[in-house]
């Protein structure tokens, strides 16, 4: 038996006779004597201690044939996959005026007509229910999608009788400011599918009002928070917030502020916080940013453990170390936009070497302008993080390099990070 490449030692803070091994492949955790660790480098483990730790992916019969199957780890996953996601772009208008707005230039009165609605509905029907009959899960997005209220219901419509005819699931999604997130809008569409929504947040009032006011200059805040209220008992709500440098410790008053207002972890499904990136004159989509950066400065390192560490300490839930895989692996995750373009990434959205087919036409070969397979490399194959990021995030390969021709390396983020999320994560688990 070999030591599988995608392990990770770390002491044990409490007890130096012991060492805390986690595996990226596996995500196993589990403290051992230093002799077992000193026994598995020796090849001297008793039969059972053998078993155990092969079985948790600690050990491995053959270590390039690990390596090896690395490289196929993502078809097999998508093969397996029963589940078709579809981010609808609705529009790119909204009642906000964010100050990190990342339609940037783009913003407007654009809005999905309902003939596109209707090449919508008919794409996922042939490419999913008629060729692959698997569950679908859309998710609507924008701008702010509730502006596009009656065609959101309209499309959930005709793909709820369409899925359920093909014995599958259909069920939706919501990425919304939470402005308009009404208890009796959410009351109409939960019988069309409606599962669970995504508001943001971004911290305190004081902070967030500044960030992500109306159009007309007024606070937001109040509103989104007494909408959170009403509707939180009624679908799955998470909350997201996007920090900057200046302001990320003021984000744990936030939670204090659910406490206050009855807004308690059984209420909130998850919390995370992001930093706002900007590169090159452009911003990362906020909403799904917290999966995409990575560490170049180290106060971001000191950031996100932090504000992890104070949700984790109030009872909220928020992801444990897990993959972080670019949804442009995946042929099940799709991103169409207003007019009908398909992307693999929102990000991607405006970039016209990168869209990836047309609802009228369906889907064009995308594997080499978006580089697919450009973590398959012995550099990436030997990391021990690659079965965390899988090359990382290609939208910031563009935006530092100009073209998706590399990886978002995200060593240094997991050398300087890694160790303390895994702690937190064996903390808060033992605490349950």
């Amino acid at each position: 038996m070999h030591i599988s490449r995608y392990l990770k030692k770390y002491p044990c803070l409490d007890n130096p006779d012991r060492v805390l091994l986690f595996s990226t492949r596996t995500l196993a955790k589990v403290l051992v004597p230093t002799s077992v660790l000193k026994s598995m480098e020796e090849g001297s483990l008793s039969p059972q201690n053998q078993a155990t730790l092969t079985r948790l992916g600690f050990l491995v019969p053959d270590a390039e044939q690990e390596r090896l199957r690395m490289l196929s780890a993502l078809d097999i996953a998508d093969s397996k996959a029963t589940t078709a996601y579809i981010m609808a772009v609705m529009s790119l208008d909204c009642n906000l005026a964010c100050t990190y707005c990342y339609e940037g230039g783009q913003r407007g009165s654009h809005y999905m007509s309902a003939e596109t609605a209707d090449q919508l509905v008919r794409f996922v029907e042939k490419e999913f229910l008629q060729s692959g009959a698997k569950d679908i899960v859309l998710e609507f997005y924008g701008g702010e999608p509730l502006l596009s209220f009656d065609l959101i219901r309209e499309i959930s419509r005709r793909l709820k009788a369409s899925v359920e005819n093909a014995a599958r699931k259909y069920c939706f999604t919501l990425v919304t400011n939470g402005t308009l997130l009404t208890a009796d809008v959410v009351r109409e569409l939960i019988p069309l599918g409606l599962e669970r929504a995504r508001v943001t947040l971004d911290g305190p009032p004081e902070n967030h009002n500044l960030y992500r006011p109306f159009v007309s200059g007024a606070g937001s805040f109040e509103v989104i928070i007494e909408n959170l209220r009403d509707v939180s008992g009624l679908i799955k709500v998470g909350v997201s917030g996007n920090y900057t440098r200046e302001n990320y410790r003021e984000f744990p008053r936030l939670l204090d502020i659910f406490a206050d207002k009855e807004l308690t972890p059984d209420k909130i499904s998850h919390v995370m916080f992001a930093p706002i990136t900007e590169t090159l004159g452009e911003h990362l989509v906020p909403e799904f940013s917290e999966g995409c950066v990575s560490a170049d400065e180290p106060w971001l390192v000191e950031a996100s453990l932090y504000l992890r560490e104070e949700i984790l300490r109030r009872g909220y839930f928020t992801p444990k170390v897990a993959p972080t895989v670019c949804m442009i692996e995946s042929r099940n995750n799709l991103v169409v936009h207003y007019d009908g373009a398909i992307y693999k990434c929102p990000a991607f959205i405006g970039h016209e070497n990168l869209v990836a087919g047309h609802l009228e036409t369906g889907l064009r070969d995308y594997r080499e302008s978006h580089n697919m397979d450009v973590w398959k490399t012995d550099e990436c194959l030997d990391c021990a993080y690659l079965p965390l990021c899988f090359g990382g995030c290609r939208f910031l390969k563009l935006l530092r390099g100009g073209a998706v021709n590399g990886v978002e390396c995200r060593k240094a983020f997991y050398d300087a990070a890694l160790e303390e999320l895994v702690r937190q994560d064996l903390k808060y688990s033992l605490k349950k």
